[in-house]
């Protein structure tokens, strides 16, 4: 049971139901299809305009008509908000920039399917239009709290616009099903605009909150505007003792995902984030728990695309890689407890979902998925040539080395087999193997299980608590297991010998 406490201490529960906002999107692998008409003759020209000015008169949408059609229906809305956004994004040749759609920008209380916004990815830097989609995936499904993904295809008055990552916002929507809280404070990490140099290093200024302001973004009550809570959890990392650190870190922030977090940056050399770039994650302060909760956002140059000033192959950043002041970083990396427990998640992760083995299949399937659209996109970065050969290996060009989906994975899983000394967690157990496995998880509580090796076999559901809160035997041809009738909540299942994180909804 100490083994069974010390692996659920680094779960998080997902709060979830069976219908949550933007299922209708997200729920299920596909391609979605945006036709926006603009009324303008000079909608081009004014979106330009627009992204170009953001720093002078901040986010100035234009209208359109929308038709969308996912795998539900088609929808059409006669007038949404649309405006270019991102940073190096904009590097993208020609028109295919990304972009935001608001909803209820001129029609208030507009939505579809519960959500107001929806931002669009051109993937630059990706030739294989995979990495933040695989990326954010990975980390919801072990309880990191990171926006959905899926991809579209986009037409502008008629004409195709290009293929595109579709990503939630990060906004109340997405912290009412994935947090279960709305209310209290939610920082965007690293402006983008409005001068000064974009850092947020959580390292102390003072309490003058203006001096926080060019660095983070208060995306929620803005009329408050009270930054006190953000500012004191600051200089709690700055100027707390090492003792007071230890003790005070876990009732401030919620632990065991960010450690997963950082785990999940290191892994896949996630770098244009708190670790090198300092933005490009949110903060949301939790009211139910007065916990900090770490949100991820930005991933298209995961795979190491983003290496300013890194000497160090992308394929061998070693487990405790930061550059820059990055006190919460430097802190946990230098405190035996939190070292030893942020070691035992990349040793799981390691064992479980990051290996060729375990990525290789999905990233084939989300090849199948997503073909037939690169090839069709005209106004893509990269070549169909380029498309197919990133997915196995390296590519070349003027901004160093992209690297191959398939070729990193197990190159930096080679490099981290070595490096790491995980036989201080060899007692932990396998969460997942190709083996063993169940699905569809997360799940209304009908699991189908696969990989038993032998019936009967028993199997324990535990909670997040350690409460053993179903149990039994499973046996011979007997390959699905009722949940239902356990509240949404992760839970770890075992299965003779065998754990398994699993979600239910």
């Amino acid at each position: 049971m100490k083994l069974l406490l010390f692996i659920l201490a680094f779960t998080f529960a997902i709060k979830g139901s069976a219908q949550i906002d933007g299922a209708n999107l997200f729920s299920t692998n596909q391609v979605v299809s945006i036709d926006l008409d603009f009324p303008q003759n000079d909608f081009w020209q004014q979106l330009q305009d627009n992204y170009e000015n953001i720093d002078i008169v901040g986010s100035v949408y234009i209208p359109a008509q929308l038709t969308l059609t996912d795998l539900t229906g088609t929808y059409v809305f006669d007038s949404v908000g649309v405006r270019l956004k991102g940073n190096s994004s904009d590097i993208h040749p020609g028109n295919k920039k990304a972009f935001k759609i608001d909803f209820n920008k001129f029609k208030v209380g507009q939505n579809y399917d519960g959500l107001k916004k929806l931002n669009f990815s051109n993937s630059f830097k990706d030739p294989t239009f995979m990495r933040e989609k695989l990326f954010f995936d990975l980390c919801r499904e072990h309880g990191v709290p990171a926006p959905r993904a899926n991809y579209a295809n986009v037409k502008y008055n008629g004409e195709d616009w290009g293929f595109y990552t579709l990503i939630e916002q990060i906004d109340d929507q997405f912290l009412d099903w994935r947090i279960g809280n709305d209310s209290g404070n939610l920082f965007k990490a690293g402006s983008n605009f409005s001068g000064g140099d974009g850092e947020a290093n959580l390292v102390y200024l003072g309490l003058d909150q203006s001096l926080y302001e060019s660095s983070y973004e208060l995306k929620s009550n803005e009329e408050t505007n009270d930054w006190y809570d953000l500012i004191d959890f600051i200089y709690f990392l700055n100027s707390s003792s090492d003792a007071e650190f230890e003790s005070g870190l876990p009732s401030r922030l919620d632990l065991a995902p960010f450690l997963s977090s950082v785990a999940f940056n290191n892994l896949f050399s996630n770098l244009d984030t708190y670790t090198l770039s300092a933005r490009n994650y949110y903060l949301y302060h939790n009211m139910s728990t007065d916990l900090w909760e770490w949100i991820k956002w930005d991933a298209n140059e995961t795979f190491g695309s983003y290496a300013f000033g890194v000497q160090t192959p992308m394929t061998n950043l070693p487990i405790d890689f930061f550059q820059g002041q990055r006190p919460l970083l430097e802190r946990v990396f230098e405190n035996e407890l939190f070292m030893n427990q942020y070691t035992s998640e990349i040793c799981l992760l390691l064992n479980t979902v990051f290996n060729p083995e375990y990525l290789n299949p999905i990233i084939d399937n989300y090849k199948e998925l997503i073909q037939q659209y690169v090839y069709a996109d005209n106004n893509k970065m990269f070549s169909n040539n380029d498309f197919d050969t990133n997915i196995n290996s390296n590519l070349g060009g003027p901004g160093g080395t992209i690297y191959g989906l398939k070729s990193f994975i197990q190159a930096r899983y080679n490099y981290l087999s070595a490096a790491v000394n995980c036989n201080a967690f060899a007692s932990l157990p396998s969460f997942i193997s190709k083996d063993f496995s169940v699905y569809p998880n997360p799940s209304n509580g009908l699991l189908n299980i696969h990989g038993v090796d032998s019936y009967p076999v028993a199997y324990e559901v535990y909670s997040i608590e350690g409460k053993c809160v179903l149990s039994g035997q499973l046996h011979s041809n007997e390959h699905i297991l009722d949940m239902s009738m356990l509240q949404p909540e992760m839970y770890l299942l075992k299965i003779g010998n065998k754990p398994l994180k699993v979600i239910k909804q």
